[in-house]
Parts: structure tokens; C-alpha cells; sequence
């Protein structure tokens, strides 16, 4: 058995950690790959984020011309060339990833082994690779083995070829039809994709709303403007699915009883499970919570002394600079363990990057309205300020909630244009303890620019 100072499971954030601090360190990194190619450097590089938002700037682009008439712009889409979209994004993604796996495997101190990882004891893990099984041990082990897509439990489904967002993004051909399940925010950005560039997207979902986690006015809209654009099956039940021929059949139940749906190709969207059970968690004495994360403390500490997790195997935001602040953790207190430090996981934002963009921090109108706090909510429309006149965007707005004795934010909510942008300096508010008031007023909003959206709507809260 090989013994290390520290070993690495997963190649994404985790892979951050190491550095020339670590340079007498043995280390070893283990890493399956994800997504179709097995690729090195996580889900965010492969299969996540980066891809995806590749894809929703072409997507944004090929949606122009449907903005052109307002603006008294003749504007056509011609065509799209799927290879040269598709290639263009994997160009510069994989040789990133073949780089990333280079670099490592040239270090000195580093041995990397391509294959799955599984505890068979307290930092004792047996690897598999092409060449074999080894069993390998270490000082100090870091699980950053990240999720997966999970699949529902629907008959046929198994057997029909369904595509993931491990494997959508690489399809050899545009499909003419899609149907995508699920109302998350996989399923909002990919059905702007894929409808933008020319294909016919029928969303299938549970629910009544689209992002349905979000504030419940954010939701409703975006739910609005998203059946304007594709067919929204709402509130069904998938029964079966079946393949004939090139296409294939979903079976629903919903509000007017049994229907079906045929496209050439169905995009499950329904949600991710963490690692944990591919690594073997228990069987390396880590706790676990109820919907299977690894458990750990503001530290990242499992309940293993000498053993941290980061990222999505152990993180409920799943959240690529979540996983990265995580890491950050991790890091500092393998260097420093006398004195560790804790992630603040207090205004965790993320974003929604589809048509339109959705942005949010901190409490829903709902989850503040249930709670003990008091609070006031202002809401201001994109049309309301002078950048929002000259868009013609008459469907984004910004929501606030705050305190209405300190003027503390406790959340805000855009939904719109550049919205992840627009939400930041309000996330630095919360982080800082800038109040409302003080936000608004003691500072130049530049005029007539697309922040003042934020101006107004910090104005427009009825504080004491």
C-alpha cells in the first residue's frame, strides 16, 4: 500500500487546492472524468457552467432579431451552424482540460491516477485504473468528488438514450424537437439554447412554475415569459417513454388527463445527486445527511479527523464559486491547521443564465415572510429607469427585502438583463453591512446607466 501526505479525490475546485506551498507534500489526485470524454477539470470546465454559458451567448446573439422590431430594426436569423457552435466551445475547452492534466501528471510531487476512487477504511481508498487496482492511504484526505445528473424512476426511460448535461452539449446534429424535463435552472438555460438556435423545445414539469425556487414573483414571471417562447407542460406526470424509430415518446398525466409528446431527443433535467455513494462515504466513516451529502462543519471537516470535503459531494448551493470559496478553506487549514477557518456560506448568490436572466441573494418574500424578522420589500421595474426605456424592456424588475429598522438588505431578487451583473454590489452590501439608505444615497449612480435600477429600487424601501 501507498502511503501519501494527502490525497485528492476530483480534479475540479479540489484541484485548486495544491500549490508551491505543497511542494514537500506527496500527493496524490485521483480523478474519473466527466462527461462523455472523461475529461479532466470538473463539471464546470466539461460539462457545467463554462460550456453552458458559451452556449448562452451564441444563444443570446441568434435571439436578437426577435427584440429588432420594437427597436425598429429589421433583423433575420438566417441559420445556424451547429458543428461550428459546438466546436468552437470544445475548441478551447478541451485543450484546457488536456493541459490541466498534463501540468498535474508533470508534477513532481504529484501522482495522478486516472480511475475511480472508493474508501475501504479511515484514509484508506482502493483505486482503479486501466492498469489495475491499488490501495492507497494518507495523513490527510480531501473529497472533492463533486455530482452527477440523476434520472427519475420513469418506465422506458432507461432504455430510450436520453441525453444528461453531461451530454447534450456535444450532439452531432441540432435537433429539430426536444423535450426537456425539469424546471430548474438547467432546464431554463438549456431550453434557451437549444430554442434560440432553431429547435422545438417542449419543457415538462411537475409543478406550476418554472425555477420554482425562487421568489414566488421572480418564478411567476419567468414562468409567463417562458410559455410565450416554448411549450410549457406544467403540472404533469410522467407515466412512460418509449423510443420509435429516430423519435421518441413521452407519456403524461395532467390537469386533462393522459397526453404524449414526441421529439427526436429528451433532455433530463431533473435534478443532481452527489458522489458520495460512488466513493464509498460510509464505508470510510464519513456521516452523511439525509439526501446523502458528505456532512461537514463551517471548517469543511468531516466527521473523520484529517478528512475535508468540498464542493457539490458535500455542499447543498452546488455552486462552481461556492466550491472554489470551499476550496479556499480546505487549503488554509490543511497549511494551518492550529488555526483553521470557516466559510461564510451567509449570501451565497447565484444565477440563472436563460431568457431572461434571473439573479438572487438571500431571503425569498416567501422564506421572509415565514420567518420571525420583520421586514419591507420594494420592487422597481426595468421600464421604470431610463436604461430600461431604451432596451423597451417591459418585463424585468429588481425586488429588495430589508430590515426596515436598520435598512440591512436580506435579499434581492433581479430578474432581467444582465441581471447576475446588476445583483453584485448588492451582495456586497450584505457582505459588508451597507445599509439601504446609505447605499442609495451616499454614492453617484452613474445616469443614465442600467444601475439605477438597483438606485431605485434601494429608494423605493418605506425604512424607519
Amino acid at each position: 500500500m501507498t502511503h501519501f501526505d494527502l490525497i485528492l479525490i476530483g480534479s475540479g475546485s479540489g484541484n485548486t487546492i495544491v500549490d508551491e506551498r505543497f511542494a514537500d507534500w506527496s500527493v496524490a489526485l485521483v480523478e474519473k472524468g466527466v462527461g462523455s470524454t472523461g475529461a479532466f477539470g470538473g463539471t464546470c470546465l466539461n460539462v457545467g457552467c463554462i460550456p453552458t454559458k458559451m452556449f448562452v451567448h451564441t444563444a443570446d446573439t441568434a435571439s436578437a432579431p426577435a427584440h429588432g422590431d420594437r427597436l425598429g430594426v429589421d433583423l433575420r436569423l438566417e441559420g445556424v451552424d451547429w458543428p461550428a457552435i459546438r466546436d468552437r466551445i470544445f475548441g478551447r475547452i478541451d485543450p484546457i482540460a488536456v493541459s490541466g492534466e498534463r501540468y498535474r501528471a508533470g508534477a513532481d510531487n504529484v501522482t495522478l491516477y486516472r480511475g475511480t476512487a472508493r474508501f475501504t477504511g479511515v484514509k484508506r481508498l482502493e483505486v482503479r485504473t486501466a492498469d489495475g487496482t491499488e490501495e492507497i492511504s494518507a495523513d490527510r484526505v480531501v473529497v472533492a468528488a463533486g455530482s452527477r445528473p440523476s434520472a427519475p424512476p420513469i418506465p422506458g426511460l432507461a432504455e430510450v438514450r436520453y441525453l444528461t448535461s453531461d451530454s447534450v452539449m456535444r450532439l452531432p446534429d441540432l435537433p429539430r424537437r426536444m423535450i426537456i424535463m425539469g424546471t430548474g435552472f438547467v432546464s431554463a438555460e438549456l431550453a434557451h439554447v437549444f430554442s434560440a438556435l432553431g429547435t422545438d423545445v417542449t419543457v415538462v414539469g411537475r409543478s406550476g412554475l418554472m425555477l420554482r425556487h425562487e421568489d414566488e414573483d421572480v418564478a411567476t414571471r419567468f414562468t409567463d415569459l417562458a410559455a410565450r417562447r416554448w411549450d410549457l407542460r406544467m403540472n404533469r406526470t410522467a407515466k412512460g417513454v418509449e423510443r420509435d424509430g429516430r423519435s421518441v415518446r413521452l407519456h403524461l398525466d395532467g390537469p386533462e388527463g393522459v397526453e404524449s409528446v414526441e421529439a427526436e431527443e429528451i433532455l433530463v433535467a431533473t435534478g443532481r445527486v452527489p458522489n458520495s455513494d460512488l466513493i464509498g462515504a460510509k464505508e470510510g466513516g464519513l456521516d452523511l445527511t439525509g439526501d446523502g451529502r458528505i456532512s461537514v462543519d463551517a471548517t469543511q471537516a468531516t466527521s473523520v479527523d484529517g478528512v475535508w470535503a468540498l464542493g457539490d459531494v458535500s455542499s447543498p448551493y452546488q455552486l462552481k464559486h461556492v466550491a472554489n470559496r470551499e476550496a479556499q478553506t480546505v487549503q488554509h487549514n490543511l497549511l494551518h491547521p492550529e488555526a483553521p477557518v470557516r466559510t461564510d456560506h451567509r449570501f451565497v448568490p447565484h444565477a440563472v443564465f436563460s431568457g431572461p436572466m434571473v439573479a438572487s441573494v438571500g431571503l425569498t418574500e416567501e422564506e421572509a415572510r415565514h420567518g420571525t424578522r420583520e421586514y419591507v420589500s420594494a420592487r422597481q421595474d426595468y421600464a421604470g429607469v431610463a436604461y430600461g426605456w431604451a432596451m423597451e424592456d417591459t418585463t424585468g424588475f429588481a425586488k429588495l427585502l430589508a430590515d426596515p429598522a436598520t435598512g440591512q438588505l436580506i435579499g434581492a431578487h433581479v430578474i432581467g438583463p444582465e441581471a447576475p451583473t446588476l445583483i453584485q454590489p448588492l451582495i456586497q452590501a450584505m457582505q459588508f453591512g451597507l445599509d439601504a439608505r446609505s447605499m442609495a444615497e451616499d454614492q453617484y449612480w452613474i445616469h443614465p446607466a442600467m444601475p439605477e435600477l438597483i438606485e431605485n429600487a434601494l429608494l423605493s424601501l418605506e425604512l424607519r
